[in-house]
């Protein structure tokens, strides 16, 4: 990996200087969307990072159903949809400026 691993997502723990197995991409996948779901964006370099096709199997691995931001990762990297099972605030619904966001 070549990008810089952001250190608030891992609050409890030293955050890895590299994300080379399986399992650290998908602890890194859970730790960011639920970060993402409550509103603490992440910066453009993870963005582009999680997109790049080497995410691939990590994206599908995590499984987070009740996460927006999963739906997202999963849809950035074509993979089947799955049932959404979290909820949506009603304000979320009726907020006009989301549409764009």
């Amino acid at each position: 990996m070549t990008f810089r691993v952001d250190g608030a997502l891992y609050p409890e723990v030293e955050p890895p200087l590299s994300l080379s197995t399986l399992a650290e991409r998908i602890d890194f996948i859970a730790r960011l969307c639920a970060a993402w779901d409550f509103g603490l964006l992440p910066d453009w370099e993870t963005v582009s990072e999680v997109r790049r096709s080497e995410w691939i199997e990590a994206v599908e691995a995590c499984q987070l159903l009740t996460s927006p931001t999963y739906h997202l990762l999963r849809r950035w990297h074509n993979l089947q949809s799955l049932p959404f099972l979290g909820s949506i605030p009603a304000y979320i619904c009726d907020d006009p400026i989301l549409e764009f966001v």
